[in-house]
């Protein structure tokens, strides 16, 4: 499996190069901030028009996670579509698809601050879920320990093989993992904007997501990505 084994609060984890994260113990797939329909609240509230095809796109990628991993358990940890508007909006196929990723598994959504979680797509709408050592929310608590939350979209430049590479990262410390948005169309906060490094503690990691994962010393200086994560 293409994935960077770590570990969280004595929980071993596998943070996968899609972005997603996989925990074999539990047969628990988490993916972050799908953001689906993002193209179609672009266009309603702001007049801009891109491809709209992000949804496709995020699901057949869901689609692939669940297949390699087998996994049992699904929890989507908040903004899993860009607003209430864009769920509802959703194509009939996306729902059909959707429904059937869903069979025969437990699946969360965890409210999110773009949505409160789909009302009627099956599956179970939760504030927070905690599952032994680990605690699944949206967005990180100062005083959170062993938790597994979104919202930031994170990521780190850092040199690779001799030239700068930008890249979706998780951020890790001893006491929480920051989830990269899975979404495809989603902006990203690099990790030393203050909202990022003043949360991680010292020697926090990142693992860049991508063919190959890398595990590398969280960037805590530098100039901002873009200001669109989690807004």
């Amino acid at each position: 499996m293409n994935g960077c084994h770590i570990s969280l609060n004595g929980a071993p984890l596998c943070a996968l190069g899609t972005g997603a994260l996989w925990w074999e113990a539990q047969s628990l797939l988490c993916v972050s901030d799908l953001h689906l329909g993002k193209s179609n609240r672009m266009a309603r509230r702001f007049g801009v028009h891109v491809p709209p095809y992000e949804t496709r796109d995020t699901l057949t990628r869901l689609a692939q996670d669940l297949e390699t991993t087998g996994a049992r358990q699904v929890v989507c940890l908040g903004d899993s579509f860009d607003d209430l508007a864009a769920a509802d909006a959703m194509h009939e196929e996306d729902r059909a698809w959707i429904t059937r990723l869903q069979a025969g598994r437990l699946w969360v959504w965890i409210e999110g601050n773009h949505d409160p979680g789909p009302l009627d797509l099956g599956g179970t709408r939760l504030d927070h879920l905690r599952i032994d050592a680990l605690t699944f929310r949206h967005i990180a608590e100062a005083s959170g320990t062993g938790e597994v939350s979104g919202h930031y979209h994170p990521k780190v430049q850092v040199p690779l093989r001799g030239r700068m590479i930008s890249r979706p990262a998780f951020l890790l410390d001893p006491q929480r993992l920051i989830m990269p948005a899975y979404g495809t169309y989603t902006g990203g906060l690099r990790s030393t904007e203050p909202a990022l490094s003043n949360l991680m503690m010292p020697k926090a990691t990142a693992i860049l997501t991508g063919g190959v994962p890398h595990q590398v010393p969280m960037p805590t200086s530098g100039i901002p990505i873009s200001s669109t994560a989690g807004k």
